[in-house]
């Protein structure tokens, strides 16, 4: 799907604020509602928009630690990712799973839990117990310097 400068700008500003009436959207991208709302819904069809979703506060949820966990696996198999990747997909703990190269790691996670004994709990009692999983190195994040979702829609 090739994207002229309404498509760009409805992504733009969705990303900002997914609640857009298509009538405020229609504003601020300067078409009518009508026109407007067929490119949303032509955006949602091919894909590009994936999903809207309310992007929660972590901290007055109690969630104050995010960690970055490295995991090194004992065999590169197909069958062995796949169960390491099913199980950690089961953890809502886990915001994010990375198959990575360039690291003595084979995954990146992106944690965020309660405080330490929850990461301590989490550790130790499901990710290290998960089939194949022989080192694991962790970073705890002091401070967001840049926590973004949007997508750079220029550069696409």
């Amino acid at each position: 799907m090739s994207l002229d400068r309404y498509d760009r700008r409805i992504l733009e500003e969705l990303q900002q604020d997914g609640r857009l009436s298509n009538q405020e959207l229609a504003e601020r991208i300067g078409l009518s509602p009508s026109p407007c709302l067929r490119r949303v819904r032509a955006l949602e069809e091919s894909g590009l928009i994936a999903g809207y979703r309310a992007m929660l506060d972590a901290r007055k949820l109690g969630l104050t630690l995010t960690a970055l966990v490295h995991i090194s696996m004992d065999r590169h198999t197909p069958e062995r990712f796949a169960n390491f990747e099913q199980k950690i997909s089961s953890l809502p703990e886990v915001l994010e799973c990375l198959l990575i190269t360039g690291q003595d790691a084979d995954y990146q996670l992106k944690v965020v839990v309660r405080d330490m004994d929850a990461y301590q709990e989490l550790l130790l009692d499901r990710i290290t117990r998960i089939e194949g999983v022989t080192g694991v190195h962790s970073s705890f994040v002091l401070r967001r310097v840049v926590d973004k979702t949007a997508l750079p829609i220029g550069a696409a």
